[in-house]
């Protein structure tokens, strides 16, 4: 028996990394909220079951290989052959290191053997928030097939290598001298553009951009709702950046991507963030008589700051926080004028994400970050260096990950059983359609 791997040092830092793990379940909870508060009420119950549903099969395809395809940027950064293929063979769902307890395992070959197994918990609700995001994008229109397909493969191939892409001190284009905290990349502008290619192939919904001749139009249901799910992601926020530190104990804590940092700093930038974006969502609120911004704000606050957490100074935060629902406000003006009927994920994630992700390659421009520690040469600590540039091409590589399987997925169901639901769904609701249950019969209940 191994005791070292139950060593209090490692027993604290797995309970760390357990909390925020699963503190990105109420990312999906408050996703739930909004959803089901903005949709018509005749929608609430199967916007509920799709969301559940969808997140499941994310988290799911997510947990068969997904933090294996993260392993591996470590296996190439640390010479192992096949890298790949023992990535795969050590961490899949089924591995020894996955199923066997802590004190089994041999420290040399799986260090800190339950903090790496909470990591897979947390690479399955990472996924389950990314679905989660992406059918906030299709709510009230798109069928169940689609959206499942969707949830799975995207979590089984595409999630996964977003993550293997931009997250990660030895990351491909982190090691080039792309910075990611919070994992907005891998999140937020892969959910985004997404949400963006799949709201655009299923058209509007009935009433948004023109009169329908029946009379139905999108129209919140409970605006309270909406504000809970905004206070679940408030908090959830600051418990998900935690999980996204390197903490060694007794010699310091830094970030995803090894940027020096600390605890302390990153919660008081987070929470600069937050009444940053509140702030500013307020007035963005008054000036445009739409209320729901009052309750984006800090999310967009949060969204904006999301790669600057560990390397910014609160004053930088709260300015790129009052940035975000600006930015925001002007995403979802853009597409409203493509016709494309999207006013959640695209605006809030895909916008104030990108802007945020690009703004820091500015702001930090030559700031060292990289590599792990004992590495050297081309893995070597602080090895590479933020440049605008590379923060671009992390986006534009993001978002044409996901544009590539969203919109060939969207092909293939509009060529066969359809991506949309049809129009009397939409006239009846999909309560009535799906669970013969109207809005009265499940408020009586």
């Amino acid at each position: 028996m191994y005791t070292e791997q139950v060593s209090t040092d490692n027993i604290v830092s797995a309970f760390i990394y357990f909390v925020s793990a699963v503190s990105v379940l109420f990312v999906v909870i408050g996703l739930g909220l909004i959803d089901s508060g903005l949709a018509r009420k005749k929608n609430v119950l199967h916007t509920w079951v799709q969301k559940f549903v969808a997140c499941l099969l994310g988290g799911a395809g997510m947990g068969v290989c997904g933090y294996a395809i993260w392993q591996w940027q470590f296996y190439t950064a640390f010479g192992v052959d096949g890298a790949l293929k023992q990535a795969l063979s050590d961490w899949w769902l089924g591995s020894h290191a996955v199923t066997t307890a802590s004190v089994m395992l041999d420290p040399k070959t799986v260090p800190e053997a339950d903090v790496q197994q909470v990591f897979v918990v947390f690479f399955i609700t990472f996924a389950m928030a990314t679905i989660g995001l992406i059918h906030s994008g299709t709510i009230e229109r798109i069928k169940s097939a689609p959206l499942y397909t969707m949830a799975f493969i995207a979590g089984l191939i595409f999630c996964p290598l977003a993550g293997y892409l931009t997250w990660g001190p030895v990351s491909p284009l982190t090691n080039l001298g792309l910075h990611d905290f919070e994992g907005v990349l891998p999140l937020y502008v892969f959910a985004g553009t997404w949400s963006l290619i799949v709201a655009w192939r299923l058209g509007p919904r009935a009433g948004v951009f023109s009169p329908d001749p029946l009379g139905l139009k999108p129209g919140a249901s409970n605006y309270a709702s909406v504000a809970l799910g905004a206070f679940f992601i408030m908090v959830a926020v600051p418990l998900v950046a935690i999980g996204s530190t390197w903490i060694a104990p007794g010699k310091g804590v830094s970030g995803i991507s090894m940027t020096q940092s600390g605890i302390g700093i990153i919660l008081v930038n987070v929470f600069c963030a937050l009444l940053g974006g509140g702030i500013a969502g307020a007035i963005v609120a008054c000036l445009t008589k739409e209320p729901v911004w009052v309750f984006f704000g800090p999310v967009a606050g949060a969204v904006m700051c999301g790669t600057l957490f560990d390397i910014g100074t609160s004053l930088q935060c709260v300015l790129f926080g009052m940035g975000g629902p600006i930015v925001a406000m002007l995403t979802s003006r853009l597409i409203s004028l493509l016709k494309i009927d999207e006013p959640k994920v695209v605006p809030l994630g895909l916008g104030p994400g990108a802007v945020g992700a690009i703004l820091v390659g500015f702001v930090h421009w030559g700031k060292a970050t990289a590599g792990f520690p004992d590495l050297t040469g081309e893995f070597a600590p602080g090895h590479a260096h933020i440049t605008p540039l590379l923060q671009l091409e992390g986006v534009l590589a993001v978002m044409a990950l996901a544009t590539v399987p969203a919109l060939l997925i969207c092909l293939v169901f509009e060529k066969t059983s359809g991506l949309r639901i049809s129009r009397q769904c939409e006239v009846d609701g999909m309560d009535v359609t799906y669970w013969s249950k109207n809005a009265e019969e499940i408020t009586a209940k």
